[in-house]
């Protein structure tokens, strides 16, 4: 199950940085075609499109990995018991949050793929095609809270607390 979890997260992280080296490639090709008079149409599009995509695929690993911003000088501070009912009580609100953005990023998806709508663009695309990436990413961000979520439950460790040894030593 481990490796299952790790291919997961690194699936996460390999589409988030895919999408930020392409949209680095496009913007690099536009800046270079302007330098020759060419305009690559769409480009601008594209760019915002797979900004979207970074950050959304990118959520997942993040958050599995401690590095969304949290209240670790407070959540320090308390003790045991206090500190974990907080931990579960803001996974609860995580679950609940990071679910109705899922669905409703994958709800808006399907009526995008039922109406046929497309983009109001100059290049006309299918617009489920550009809002998949928001909803897969919002799905795998859920999937990771619920994982993390179910550790914390059983008393383990959340792996999203890995790093904060490092954060209150300064490394």
């Amino acid at each position: 199950m481990q490796k299952l979890k790790h291919i997961f997260y690194q699936s996460s992280l390999a589409l988030s940085g895919a999408c930020l080296v392409i949209m680095a490639g496009l913007i690099l090709a536009q800046i270079a075609a302007r330098y020759m008079g060419v305009v690559i149409p769409s480009s601008e599009d594209f760019a915002g499109w797979l900004l979207s995509a970074t950050v959304f695929f990118g959520l997942a690993y993040t958050f599995n990995s401690g590095g969304h911003i949290r209240v670790t000088i407070l959540l320090t501070r308390l003790g045991g018991k206090k500190r974990q009912l907080i931990e579960k009580f803001n996974l609860l609100a995580a679950i609940f949050i990071s679910g109705y953005l899922a669905f409703y990023t994958l709800y808006t998806l399907y009526d995008s793929y039922s109406y046929d709508e497309v983009t109001d663009t100059y290049l006309v695309m299918p617009l489920y095609l550009v809002q998949s990436p928001m909803a897969l990413g919002s799905l795998f961000l859920f999937i990771a809270i619920l994982d993390n979520s179910y550790c914390a439950l059983r008393g383990e460790k959340p792996s999203y607390m890995s790093n904060e040894e490092s954060i209150g030593t300064g490394e």
